[in-house]
């Protein structure tokens, strides 16, 4: 099988950022965004779905944390992007429920080609450490942009920001995981046109 791999550089006058990703290898994680929240988020998602990533991006905090936060998510949604190549043999949907104490999310994610986001979170605490919590839909959407994918976010029910954004990108994880992987029974791409 060849090696799912991606590097990607983006440099912006607001942000330089580094990033690579392995889907198949849960090697190194390593996250460095200059937002302690943000990096703890990319972690998890990258441990639940059991992917190999770098990341090192600076940015214009002294603004604040959404220029990082929104290009992070599209050089992330790149990385997949030219990691999956023609998409062959995957599965192309994953679904995926994450509890987080007394909150629980769902997120869905249909790897089809097409751009969609749905957001549906009632973030009550506008801010978490130096990250203003409105920047997370932002984050999503420039990954489902950059991907190109179906990405449906739900949190259900909960009451504590920090657990409710903590079980999103978990249930993120855990959803692309299922998304990506290769089942031998698929020739081609699992599409009736032909092309993902």
């Amino acid at each position: 099988m060849t090696k799912r791999q991606a590097q990607v550089t983006r440099n912006t006058f607001e942000t330089q950022i580094e990033l690579r990703l392995d889907i198949d290898q849960q090697g190194e994680i390593d996250i460095n965004t200059g937002i302690a929240y943000l990096d703890h988020m990319l972690t998890l998602f990258a441990k639940h779905g059991r992917f190999g990533l770098t990341i090192q991006a600076q940015g214009d905090l002294v603004v604040d944390a959404h220029h990082t936060t929104e290009d992070v998510g599209i050089v992330l949604g790149t990385a997949f992007r030219q990691a999956l190549g023609d998409k062959s043999g995957i599965e192309r949907y994953g679904a995926q429920y994450v509890p987080m104490d007394e909150c629980l999310s769902r997120v869905v994610i249909d790897l089809s080609g097409r751009s969609y986001l749905v957001f549906q979170a009632e973030l009550t605490a506008p801010k978490l450490g130096s990250l203003e919590t409105e920047v997370i839909e932002d984050f999503w959407q420039g990954f489902a942009d950059a991907i190109g994918a179906n990405v449906h976010i739900t949190n259900l029910y909960g009451r504590n920001t920090h657990h409710k954004i903590e079980s999103i990108y978990k249930a993120a994880g855990r959803a692309l995981r299922q998304a990506v992987t290769i089942n031998d029974e698929i020739k081609g791409v699992n599409s009736t046109k032909g092309m993902l």
